[in-house]
């Protein structure tokens, strides 16, 4: 795995790391490539019950790779079409993911890292964590994160921040809702988030987040009442769903509870 560091928990929990210290975390398309590879090989491990996405060294992500950026100015708008695809790859993946996502951020999170804060499910940064959508700086623009970022502030605010490449800092982030939380202990409020998430059903928890994801995307009309209907019908006759309600009746701990 190019510029990543993974470890697995025996309680279900994987950490994925940006490994790339030396230069800030910053994005290549060996990165890219690693990360796309890495989702496959963890959304496929049923072991795993939550992903935390985190990084090595003094920042979260600079953002896209100099060397990686120059190489690219020379060569052809397909190439760069294909290129860029692989990213937009990257986040779809993330953002679909099958299980709970913690992003827990430090330091700078500049363009594509923003995006991928933005496709995780719970965020988490420090007092000292700063965003950026610098790509105008550049004569760019944030084209591939652009969808997750605009869910994620929404339109009016993505207006400002994409044209001013202005510096987001941890309590403006938080505001904006790039992070549910800031806090000088993130690894403790990570580790009480997932002990939470530990103690709920694995198959609830991933329909769950299929439906904010198929709500979110699709206006309210009988095509999406009978989605829900489905999904809900689907989850009470589920093991999972009356192993649930039983342990609740019967005023005991359901059978997936890893902290009995």
């Amino acid at each position: 795995m190019t510029g990543l560091l993974l470890e697995k928990e025996s309680n279900g929990v994987a950490w994925l790391s940006l490994n790339r210290p030396e230069k800030h975390n910053a994005f290549d398309d060996q990165l890219i490539a690693s990360l796309i590879e890495t989702l496959d090989e963890l959304n496929q491990d049923n072991t795993i019950k939550v992903l935390v996405l985190s990084a090595k060294g003094k920042h979260f992500s600079a953002g896209a790779d100099l060397g990686w950026m120059q190489s690219m100015a020379s060569k052809s708008e397909s190439e760069n079409q294909q290129d860029a695809q692989q990213l937009a790859m990257l986040l779809h993946k993330l953002d679909t993911f099958s299980k709970p996502t913690i992003a827990m951020v430090h330091g700078a999170a500049f363009g594509g890292a923003l995006g991928l804060i933005c496709c995780c499910d719970i965020a988490i940064g420090t007092p000292d964590s700063r965003f950026c959508l610098s790509e105008v700086k550049l004569g760019l623009l944030p084209a591939t994160i652009g969808p997750y970022v605009i869910r994620t502030i929404g339109q009016r605010q993505s207006r400002r921040y994409f044209l001013t490449a202005e510096l987001i800092d941890a309590d403006t982030a938080h505001n904006l809702e790039i992070l549910h939380h800031i806090s000088y202990q993130p690894r403790e409020l990570v580790n009480s988030i997932i002990a939470q998430l530990n103690q709920h059903g694995p198959n609830a928890l991933q329909a769950s987040k299929a439906l904010c994801l198929q709500c979110h995307n699709h206006p309210i009309d009988d095509t999406l009442i009978e989605y829900t209907s489905q999904a809900i019908a689907a989850a009470r006759v589920s093991q999972e769903g009356q192993e649930g309600l039983a342990a609740f009746f019967a005023k005991r701990p359901a059978n997936w509870r890893n902290d009995v």
